[in-house]
């Protein structure tokens, strides 16, 4: 795929953006410095290291520096300046790449972060959370200072089958963003055990902006689309 399209919250529409240079499937994407970063995933029968960046202020996209290594991504997360990104090497083996903005350059990472890292992530106020169970009911926090991961947050009302396909950082929370198209926020600076966790979107409630957003990502057969990635630029 190469075209890009992007919801306006502004004018409550989906606009065409300019193509990406490289047509691209199964790749990773994520935001730094208000730019949209794209890499790696497969192409032209093989796997890709080139990477590209699209400046909203310039409304145009650029290549930077190529990965260290071709790969097929399926986690990633920005944390402290750099751009973490973890997938599948050209040998079906797991590798971890991290590119940093400043010096545009990649290098491979073999740290205790990416160890016990494989699902939907995002950074909150300088902490790295992710993930912890499929729903993402459950989320847990990596510890620089240990390098390790821990349990941070537990809503205990697990969703059954559906998937935390990304999370996002936003306004001092984040929100966790299933494939069935339901939503969940939480403050995760609330004290251990007291974090308050609300549902803003889901088959049970009434349809609102993020259901009306979301529904129209995935289009109107839920059961054919699922949602692989979600960021958030302003434009």
């Amino acid at each position: 795929m190469r075209r890009v399209v992007f919801y306006s919250a502004r004018s409550n529409r989906w606009h065409r953006a300019p193509d990406m240079l490289r047509r691209r499937q199964f790749f990773d994407v994520c935001v730094m410095g208000n730019r949209l970063y794209v890499a790696g995933g497969e192409g032209g029968g093989g796997g890709l290291r080139s990477a590209e960046v699209f400046d909203p202020a310039k409304n145009r996209w650029s290549f930077v520096a190529e990965m260290a290594a071709p790969m097929a991504p399926f986690v990633s997360a920005v944390h402290g300046g750099r751009w973490f990104v973890k997938g599948i090497g050209a040998q079906q083996q797991v590798l971890s790449q991290a590119y940093s903005p400043e010096s545009d350059s990649w290098s491979i990472v073999l740290d205790g972060m990416v160890t016990g890292w494989r699902s939907a992530s995002a950074c909150l106020n300088g902490r790295l959370y992710a993930a912890e169970c499929m729903d993402g009911c459950r989320l847990r926090a990596y510890d620089e200072a240990v390098d390790a991961w821990s349990t941070c947050a537990d809503s205990k009302q697990h969703r059954g089958s559906s998937q935390a396909a990304a999370i996002v950082a936003l306004h001092g929370r984040l929100f966790v963003v299933r494939n069935d198209m339901s939503v969940s926020a939480v403050q995760v600076a609330a004290e251990a055990g007291k974090q308050r966790w609300q549902t803003l979107a889901g088959k049970a409630h009434t349809k609102s902006f993020v259901t009306g957003l979301l529904s129209n990502l995935a289009g109107r057969s839920r059961a054919k689309n699922n949602i692989l990635h979600c960021q958030v630029l302003e434009v």
